[in-house]
């Protein structure tokens, strides 16, 4: 790791939610390349994720297996990040989840299951990490391209990251007094990820509606692609942006439904 790279995370302390697998992995794994002490947590292990890690590409590691929607055991989370590294320069809410059901036959369990898991868990972690965040931290929101579109199959998620990509300009507004900015990342067609996995979702939905799969640029993206927009954002190559979501989506955002579709030897091939 280059400490002139002007990427260098160097001497900050990132915290990670859902770094388990996919961009949280893929993120935690580069901040830590970068130079930055990672606190990360998720309710499930993985090979290169266990309760106890001390060390992760070089960097120092926290790792904690718990429910981002268990407000205590976050609580505890980032006591033991604070009484470790001392403060948090970055958060990553990266953490969140869904299931595939038309509107009408989500129970009102299952949608305060999903509000918990993709929206009230945020709120809490960012009321209780802004105190211990000095003038330049960053706050980065992992939302999604369903924040932005229609989500048959997918209403309560999709309204829920949509109110997270309004309560990230709102607070990057709140917080800017403080020296804090407040940006978010939407993925979509990225492989290997939760992006990916609600894709297959989508395309077995219940619900009469169909994406197409391929993006402007015509291939998917992966994890490593979400996790360099949150380490742009969360340096000082960023330093006079906030309140702003940056799709990380091959261009299915700008396309806005328009499907690319390449000539074959007898007309466009679809």
């Amino acid at each position: 790791m280059d400490d002139d790279s002007p990427f260098a995370l160097t001497g900050r302390v990132a915290v990670i939610t859902g770094a388990a697998n996919g961009i949280g992995a893929a993120t935690a794994s580069l901040f830590g390349r970068q130079g930055a002490a990672v606190a990360l947590c998720d309710r499930v292990e993985s090979p290169t994720f266990a309760a106890g890690t001390t060390e992760l590409d070089g960097a120092a590691a926290l790792c904690r297996v718990l429910d981002v929607r268990d407000a205590a055991a976050v609580d505890a989370f980032l006591d033991d990040t604070v009484n470790r590294f001392g403060r948090v320069d970055v958060l990553v809410n990266n953490a969140g989840g869904t299931f595939a059901a038309a509107m009408l036959d989500v129970s009102a369990k299952g949608e305060a299951a999903l509000i918990a898991e993709n929206f009230t868990q945020v709120t809490n972690l960012i009321r209780r990490t802004v105190p211990q965040m000095p003038p330049g931290g960053s706050i980065i929101n992992v939302t999604s391209i369903e924040a932005h579109r229609a989500a048959p199959g997918f209403a309560v998620y999709a309204a829920m990251k949509a109110g997270l990509a309004n309560l990230t300009m709102t607070l990057a507004l709140e917080l800017a007094p403080l020296g804090i900015r407040v940006n978010a990342i939407a993925p979509d067609a990225l492989t290997g990820t939760g992006a990916d996995a609600l894709g297959e979702d989508f395309r077995a939905s219940p619900v009469p509606y169909r994406l197409g799969h391929r993006t402007p640029l015509g291939h998917d993206g992966t994890a490593a692609d979400a996790a360099g927009a949150a380490l742009y954002l969360a340096g000082e190559l960023a330093r006079f942006v906030t309140g702003v979501t940056i799709p990380v989506d091959g261009g299915n955002h700008a396309a806005g439904g328009w499907q690319r579709v390449d000539p074959g030897p007898g007309g466009p091939d679809e």
